[in-house]
């Protein structure tokens, strides 16, 4: 017997979906242009509204910049989850390494707006609500996919010359750590997680000085230097050569 197919959305129900769809892309626009500076209003004006009537919509200003960063950090982590996949020796832990890494910067060039909303300077007057923490998440986790079973597998190589750090004698750090730990797939225990916890800052430290123009006047190659800098990373956690 097949089973039953879920009904088809009503004609209202897709018609709000498209319009919030319109919405969001006006918004994203504005935020191009005037930086976290969003007004509904101007939103609603652009696209031929009574300002009222895109309140049906999204109630307030911080709404809608919650669905904005919803929808990013999802983009984001669904196109660093898809890099990772896509390699095709899962032993291949560098080269899973530096797609991620090069999946974010791609991303975040080619969308400069969204980038700067997750992880620009925080917005005036916005505080996010909880329900952007899952999908704000999701990126890391995902990039530390190939840290995670490389060091299950005992694949993680220290070069010489760079000693793992002791144990912390601060208990308060050492439970925050296992929390961690847990919550973003490592063993409780793990000694990766602080190694890739010190380059995902700065993979995204070295996205941040491109896309907010720290790189100008200084390199054309930039795509060569943030390789080397994912490099770097990489051999500093293990992933390296020996």
């Amino acid at each position: 017997m097949n089973a039953a197919k879920s009904p088809a959305p009503s004609i209202r129900a897709r018609v709000r979906a498209e319009m919030i769809g319109e919405i969001k892309r006006v918004a994203l626009e504005h935020l191009e242009r005037d930086g976290s500076a969003l007004s509904l209003r101007a939103v609603a004006r652009d696209m031929g509204m009574v300002s009222s009537a895109i309140y049906r919509y999204f109630p307030s200003r911080d709404e809608l910049l919650t669905a904005l960063i919803i929808d990013a950090y999802n983009s984001l982590g669904e196109a660093v989850e898809q890099a990772d996949g896509g390699v095709d020796r899962r032993d291949a832990y560098l080269s899973r390494w530096f797609a991620v890494c090069h999946t974010v910067r791609r991303w975040a060039i080619a969308r400069p707006a969204e980038y700067a909303l997750i992880y620009g300077s925080p917005i005036p007057g916005y505080k996010a609500p909880d329900e952007t923490i899952e999908p704000g998440a999701w990126a890391m986790i995902a990039m530390a996919q190939c840290v995670r079973e490389a060091e299950a597998a005992g694949k993680l190589h220290v070069p010489e010359g760079i000693a793992p750090l002791p144990a912390t004698e601060n208990s308060a750090y050492a439970q925050e750590l296992r929390i961690t730990a847990i919550g973003m797939g490592f063993a409780e225990e793990s000694h990766a997680l602080e190694p890739f916890l010190s380059a995902l800052t700065m993979v995204f430290g070295a996205v941040n000085f491109e896309v907010f123009g720290r790189l100008n006047r200084v390199f054309t190659e930039r795509g060569e230097w943030f390789d080397r800098q994912v490099r770097d990373m990489a051999v500093r956690m293990g992933l390296g050569p020996r």
